[in-house]
């Protein structure tokens, strides 16, 4: 319920945006003689869609790296946790013979 409460102010100026801009406008593809003509509001609206997805595919790539990290650490807390318990283990077994 609050999600939508949020999100319907900003869906209510993205629709009105894309009704106050209805102008045409020729994009091109600078290497190529590739060319669209598309509504100005059509035009913005993708281009912050395409911004968006590029910046979730790095907030992504960087949350895989973060997820490898916190494995690593795991694995790594688990075996010195095997080793703490091992060293508890000889402490409390029988005592070592005296050095010669």
């Amino acid at each position: 319920m609050i999600r939508a409460l949020i999100a319907a102010p900003f869906l209510l100026l993205l629709v009105l945006f894309a009704l106050s801009n209805t102008q045409p406008v020729r994009v091109g593809l600078w290497p190529t003689d590739l060319s669209l003509e598309w509504p100005l509001s059509m035009t913005v609206l993708v281009a912050m869609a395409a911004a968006f997805l590029v910046g979730a595919l790095m907030v992504w790539v960087q949350l895989l790296a973060a997820r490898r990290r916190t494995r690593r650490a795991e694995h790594a807390q688990r075996l010195l946790e095997a080793q703490v318990q091992e060293l508890k283990a000889r402490l409390n077994g029988p005592p070592l013979p005296p050095p010669e």
